[in-house]
């Protein structure tokens, strides 16, 4: 299968120089003045939408200064035809299957924003197809899911970026790996991740499945059951309490719950603070305690009509190179990083510790940011910025900041700190095989059976020649 790519170099990268001529600073809070331009107002590349819901559309409003959406697709019509309105004027196409979309040669970009357990099978269906992705987190709902992944992507080459924001927000999150980069807290010793908790509910009715929506189609690789939805009384602007949209992550059908929820941006700052500081991520085992507002017997919920993710949680991850890293559901939401000489917290409102005050007399290395973002310069901050990095390394076929990679080495802490909790006892796990050791119904939960019908298909369409 060839793997060229028919690309438009549509990216001028004035990186770090505003219009005036005056250098960025890699830190500020006001309003991002992104420093990409296209070639000319009529070279901007289409992408297509996989998932039109609330954080599909957030992204585009994003990114919609570089792209023209031209096609959508999703289970739900009415979002999909919203979608459409609103970013192509009713002009796009819309697609119940989006398979359709990655037949398509015009469309080389292509961003999947479904619920979690849609995440894997279209990602790489794409990657077949010749297309690099914006995919959001997590990747996958299984560990198992993340070695295919890893596989195609080394494979095909796709340019990939995960939709772990948090790596481009260069004044909290990339500061603060720029300081343990630079050795200001020494050697890490314990990590804290604060996730937060989630949610339980009563047990949710069956009712009609509204008509707007594909509820096979939805469910896809997961097991077919029926649709529930309760109203929320005295909850202004509720969604309403569901196995379907939005609320399907508080359902192990669909998600991991907070762990793999907030877990997959907070665990994967955690993970890149041990790379950046050249500490092994190597997990050793994971344990503690976890509560579920069902009943589990080896790892399946015995309820099936309402929320059964863990509300409450504190697991306790060893790495090899005696490391410790909590998740709990309690305290600051955010991450402590502790080395032998001093700590940082950071979250997506503050970075504080002894480290960060120093800096006023003693500032990290001019190129400190640049080289711990691999490379490049920040032009932006936040959800702008990593769309910015995503484009730039279509363009000059790059890593992107939030490789498949590295979120997987992050995401399986998640996924094993879930199976932990589901079945209530300590996984010891083996790095180099990727097993769990000594538990054959842990072992087996590292992957899950896709619904008939809803296989990944690894025969995807053959992508188009490049023209030169």
């Amino acid at each position: 299968m060839s793997q060229k790519h028919n690309r438009r170099h549509f990216l001028k990268a004035s990186s770090a120089v505003t219009a005036a001529g005056v250098t960025m600073p890699y830190f500020f809070s006001g309003k991002p003045a992104l420093a990409f331009d296209t070639d000319s107002k009529n070279d901007r590349p289409a992408i297509a939408l996989i998932g039109c819901g609330g954080m599909g559309v957030g992204n585009m409003k994003s990114a919609k200064r570089w792209l023209d959406v031209v096609a959508y697709a999703d289970a739900d019509s009415r979002r999909a035809e919203k979608a459409n309105k609103d970013f192509s004027g009713g002009k796009g196409d819309v697609y119940a299957d989006y398979r359709k979309i990655l037949e398509r040669d015009d469309i080389k970009l292509v961003h999947i924003a479904t619920p979690d357990h849609w995440h894997t099978k279209p990602l790489i269906e794409a990657m077949l197809a010749g297309k690099d992705v914006y995919c959001e987190k997590p990747l996958t709902l299984t560990v198992d899911e993340g070695k295919l992944i890893r596989k195609v992507q080394e494979q095909t080459g796709a340019v990939v970026q995960v939709g772990t924001q948090q790596r481009s927000t260069f004044n909290l999150f990339v500061k603060a790996i720029a300081i343990v980069r630079d050795g200001r807290i020494g050697k890490i010793k314990k990590m804290s991740c604060r996730i937060g908790g989630a949610p339980s509910s009563p047990a949710l009715p069956v009712v009609e499945v509204p008509k707007h929506l594909d509820w096979d189609r939805w469910l896809g690789p997961a097991p077919l059951t029926d649709y529930r939805w309760l109203k929320e009384e005295g909850k202004k602007g509720s969604r309403g309490q569901t196995n379907g949209h939005y609320q399907f992550r508080w359902w192990y059908e669909y998600s991991g719950g907070k762990l793999t929820d907030w877990g997959a941006h907070h665990v994967d700052i955690a993970a890149w603070a041990l790379a950046a500081n050249g500490q092994s991520d190597a997990i050793v085992s994971i344990g503690g305690e976890a509560k579920h507002p069902v009943e589990f017997v080896d790892g399946v919920p015995q309820q099936n009509d309402r929320y059964n993710t863990a509300t409450n949680f504190l697991l306790n991850v060893k790495f090899a190179g005696d490391v410790d890293l909590e998740i709990r559901h309690d305290q600051d939401n955010g991450i402590m990083i502790e080395g032998e000489k001093g700590r940082v917290f950071v979250n997506r409102g503050k970075l504080v510790g002894g480290p960060v005050e120093e800096l006023a007399d003693n500032p990290l290395p001019k190129d400190a940011i640049k080289e711990t973002y691999k490379g490049f310069k920040p032009i932006s901050n936040g959800r702008g910025a990593h769309w910015a990095n995503f484009l730039k390394c279509v363009d000059e076929k790059k890593e992107p900041i939030s490789d498949v990679h590295s979120h997987m080495r992050a995401l399986n802490i998640c996924h094993l700190a879930g199976i932990s909790a589901r079945l209530g006892r300590e996984i010891k796990w083996d790095d180099k095989t990727e097993q769990i050791v000594g538990d054959d119904i842990a072992n087996s939960m590292l992957k899950r059976p896709y619904r008939s019908g809803y296989e990944i298909e690894m025969n995807a369409p053959e992508p188009a020649a490049a023209n030169g």
